[in-house]
C-alpha cells in the first residue's frame, strides 16, 4: 500500500480549545470536517487520546475551533502544536476570549471561529472521533485559511498535535512511537522526554 496517496488530500488547520477542571487546553488540529448541511450543522473532529485537550473536550462536552489565517506566524503554531497543556496554559501568551460555554479561543491571525457541543463520540484506536453540533460561528477576518499543504509547502513538518500527521521527505531524526513527534537530531539525550506526550527516549525510533 502506497500511503503517499493520502498526501493528495488537503486539510484546513485550526486551534481547538476546551475548558475543563478550571484549566484551558488547546491544540493544533487539521481534522475538523463539516458532515451535514442541516441546521445546526454537524462536524466531526478527532483528537489524540494522550493529549490533555482530548480529556478536556470529553469533560466539557463542547469546544471552540478557530481556523488559522495563511499568514499565521510559526511561533503561534508551535505553541499549540508542540507544547503540552499539562505543563503550561498555552492561551496565556495571547489575548484569548471565551465562547458561551467557556471554551477559550484566540482571535489574532484567525479567519473564523466555530463553537460546538459534542453529541457523540467513537473510539478509533489512538484517537477519539467526536461528532459535534455547531452552537456559534463567526468570521474573524476576510483572509484565506491556512491548509496543511500551505504549511508543509513552506518547509515545515506537521505539528504533532494535529491528528493527520505528514512528515517531510527524508529519514533524518527520531520519531516518538507514542504521538509521532519528530526529534530533529542525530542522537537523543538519555534523559530526554517527548515535549508532547512525555514519552522517554526508549519510545523513539530512528527515521
Amino acid at each position: 500500500m502506497n500511503t503517499k496517496a493520502y498526501d493528495q488530500l488537503n486539510y484546513t488547520m485550526g486551534i481547538l480549545g476546551a475548558a475543563a477542571g478550571g484549566k484551558r487546553q488547546g491544540c493544533i488540529i487539521n481534522s475538523l470536517v463539516q458532515v451535514t448541511s442541516s441546521y445546526p450543522a454537524k462536524f466531526t473532529v478527532s483528537l489524540n487520546k494522550d493529549h490533555a485537550t482530548c480529556a478536556a473536550v470529553q469533560e466539557a462536552g463542547s469546544f471552540a475551533v478557530t481556523l488559522l489565517a495563511k499568514d499565521c506566524p510559526k511561533a503561534l503554531v508551535n505553541t499549540f502544536g508542540y507544547k503540552s497543556g499539562r505543563v503550561a496554559d498555552k492561551f496565556s501568551q495571547y489575548e484569548a476570549q471565551a465562547d458561551a460555554a467557556g471554551n477559550p479561543y484566540v482571535t489574532e491571525y484567525m479567519v473564523a471561529r466555530i463553537s460546538c457541543k459534542v453529541v457523540g463520540q467513537m473510539d478509533v484506536g489512538n484517537y477519539i472521533l467526536f461528532v459535534a453540533e455547531a452552537t456559534e460561528a463567526e468570521v474573524l477576518q476576510d483572509a484565506r485559511a491556512m491548509t496543511l499543504d500551505d504549511f508543509t509547502g513552506a518547509g515545515e513538518t506537521t505539528p504533532v498535535a494535529a491528528p493527520v500527521y505528514r512528515t517531510l521527505e527524508g529519514n533524518y531524526g527520531w520519531k516518538c512511537t507514542v504521538c509521532g513527534f519528530i526529534y530533529e537530531g542525530d542522537e537523543i539525550p538519555d534523559d530526554y522526554q517527548c515535549p508532547i506526550c512525555r514519552a522517554p527516549k526508549s519510545k523513539f525510533v530512528k527515521r
